[in-house]
């Protein structure tokens, strides 16, 4: 499995509140985590990379290397996360703050995700782009109601309120599902300064072009950027080679 992790603050703002990072447990196995913080000025940045190095270290010191483990020890280490988020925001210094989380593990060609909040998990397989989440905010769940279009959605002006993040008074909900991967699929993991800047079809094409995946991740944030880089962009590329 190729790997290729990057992260920019894009053109607008002023400081990065998205955080991404590869951890290894003690059986070897990754666990890929990309959280986009949300809050005042400091506390998004504090949410995201808490949550995401909270998580970390409980991954490497385990020896986790079976799907129903993961699945089991995902649902535990949310549901602490979001009680240990949420108390913090109810404090002066880090008031209201929250994360949106995207947590992957691949074991021998099956991944297991675990989702919160608007960032997204894509599949592209045999040249098609297929997101594998489900946005948890206000304007997804009236496109599922069908009282929204996808092409209204991305316009609405409150696109940006979410439904689910760590950090909330109620317990966590994550969706947590598995796919199988076959060789020569990408998985791209990223937060919504990409996805509401660059087309599926622009990323799509960007995956398939004849470069290294590092190169690949630095054009999805540089086409990102060049669409005006509104929010702070961030990408986490995974590559099962074909055999031979």
């Amino acid at each position: 499995m190729e790997i290729a992790l990057l992260t920019d603050v894009g053109q607008k703002r002023s400081n990065n509140q998205d955080y991404v990072n590869r951890y290894t447990n003690r059986a070897g196995i990754d666990l890929i985590v990309l959280a986009d913080g949300m809050g005042g000025h400091r506390a998004g940045h504090i949410a995201s990379e808490m949550t995401a190095t909270d998580l970390g270290a409980s991954w490497v010191d385990t020896q986790l290397n079976t799907l129903n483990e993961v699945r089991e020890w995902m649902i535990a280490v949310l549901e602490e996360e979001n009680k240990k988020i949420y108390e913090l925001g109810q404090t002066e210094e880090y008031k209201g703050m929250g994360t949106t989380l995207e947590a992957v593990v691949i074991i021998e060609q099956q991944m297991i995700y675990a989702h919160v909040g608007d960032s997204r998990i894509a599949l592209i397989r045999d040249g098609e782009y297929t997101q594998l989440t489900s946005d948890h905010s206000l304007v997804s769940a009236l496109v599922r109601a069908g009282q929204l279009s996808e092409e209204e959605a991305r316009r609405h002006p409150q696109k940006n309120i979410i439904t689910q993040s760590i950090g909330q008074h109620d317990p966590v909900e994550p969706d947590i599902a598995l796919k199988t991967l076959e060789p020569g699929d990408y998985v791209l993991i990223n937060s919504d300064g990409l996805t509401n800047m660059v087309s599926k079809e622009d990323i799509r094409d960007i995956l398939l072009s004849e470069v290294p995946l590092e190169s690949k991740a630095e054009s999805l944030i540089r086409f990102a950027n060049n669409a005006g880089g509104t929010d702070n962009i961030t990408v986490a590329l995974l590559y099962l080679p074909e055999e031979g």
